[in-house]
């Protein structure tokens, strides 16, 4: 790169979020860098993110937008039926594709997977250029139609726009003096992979504990034609060591009485790793040629699964916004970008917590309470399609890159 070269948008970030939006962006013809504070090698390490991830049926639309779907659908194991259980009670509600005729609700895909196909998208694309092993050390707006970027390793580069897409830690946040709404729930949340001898039959599987919510996300078969599952376990942060560090006995003996024995008998295979449970909300989206998406917007509890899904409507949203513009900083731009997306995203910040709070309570009368408006859910037809349609993130106003494709 040299020294100062001139972009239309610079995003600051490269992960899931900010590789999928330079994806969007370049094919509209922006010319597009993105900064990525990791090399490649190390992202595609089998270490660096073991968990998998819902792709609702909206996302995928984003997702077939940038073309990235067409490369992974064979890989990705789609969910048919969603099962929602409250503590030791049978199901409680169950959610089925043949009562939308929908073709899936979501799909599982890994992370690894999708990053290396953006990756590779990314490095392919003529209008995008991917600084990887880099990362933003200062911004300076000077010049009034022009941010200018310092990388660390001391070189420069200006951008009509600047994207924040640099996680909940963000950088760009910080500089732009946003602050945030924020809730540590005490909690981390233990991913693995597990094989079960019954097949999963494309269902999800929802448990809420007063300990935290267990979820088994059904995962493709492997090469062997063993079936394979997702798990997230959600626990006290004070017991996430012991259970990282227990044998894989142990390990499984607990996975084995929380599954009990719908997948019959439950192995973990791979690696396990733990993830902080947190909820930070930016009060902001917006500033000067400067914008935020993803989780430098918001990051929530994975309760619902809607974490990446909320950052690619981001993206979307941000993308549609840009179409057709001549400056892609332009202030009225940002501003209509922001009221597009806030209230989306404040929603669910908001039922991701309440519900964290509601199903992590063993007080009698509430357990009560959501007993009885999980059963009425399950008998109130409307309710329940109004929730289902919540699930694929296909309710609500939403950009059109989410809610049609061709």
């Amino acid at each position: 790169m040299k020294e100062n070269t001139m972009y239309d948008i610079a995003i600051i970030g490269g992960g899931l979020a900010g590789l999928s939006l330079a994806i969007l962006l370049g094919k509209q013809g922006w010319r597009v860098a993105c900064i990525d504070r990791d090399d490649i090698q190390k992202q595609t390490g089998a270490s660096y993110d073991i968990r998998t991830t819902a792709i609702s049926y909206g996302s995928r639309n984003v997702l077939r937008h940038a073309g990235i779907w067409q490369d992974m659908e064979e890989r990705a194991q789609p969910i048919k039926d969603i099962l929602i259980l409250d503590e030791d009670s049978p199901i409680d509600l169950e959610f089925k594709t043949t009562d939308i005729e929908a073709e899936a609700f979501g799909w599982i895909v890994d992370n690894r997977d999708l990053r290396e196909t953006l990756i590779r998208h990314v490095q392919g694309h003529e209008n995008i250029t991917h600084l990887t092993g880099e990362s933003a050390t200062a911004f300076d707006h000077s010049d009034a139609n022009t941010v200018t970027v310092t990388l660390a390793n001391k070189e420069t580069l200006s951008a009509k726009l600047i994207v924040g897409a640099d996680g909940r830690n963000s950088f760009t946040r910080e500089f732009m003096q946003i602050g945030t709404w924020e809730h540590d729930y005490n909690q981390n949340a233990i991913v693995c992979l597990i094989n079960h001898e019954k097949p999963h039959h494309g269902v999800a599987l929802e448990h809420f504990r007063s300990q935290g919510p267990f979820a088994v996300l059904p995962f493709t078969d492997d090469a062997d034609g063993n079936h394979q599952s997702a798990v997230v376990w959600s626990v006290e942060r004070a017991d996430s060591e012991k259970w990282l560090n227990c044998s894989d006995d142990v390990f499984n003996a607990a996975l084995q009485t929380r599954c009990g024995t719908r997948f019959g008998n439950i192995t973990s295979i791979g690696s396990r790793a733990a993830w902080p449970l947190t909820l930070k909300k930016a009060y902001s989206y917006i500033g000067n040629r400067m914008c935020l998406v993803a989780e430098a917007a918001h990051g929530i509890h994975p309760i619902a699964g809607q974490g990446l899904n909320m950052s690619l409507r981001d993206i979307a949203a941000l993308t549609e916004n840009l179409k057709d513009t001549k400056d892609p900083g332009d202030a009225s731009i940002l501003k209509a970008y922001q009221a597009n997306r806030r209230g989306d995203n404040f929603g669910m910040a908001i039922a991701t917590d309440g519900l964290n709070g509601l199903f992590g309570s063993d007080i009698s009368p509430i357990r009560a309470m959501r007993r009885f408006g999980l059963h009425a859910v399950s008998k109130l037809p409307f309710a329940k399609k109004f929730f289902m349609k919540q699930a694929m993130g296909a309710g609500g106003h939403l950009p059109d890159l989410v809610r049609e494709f061709g």
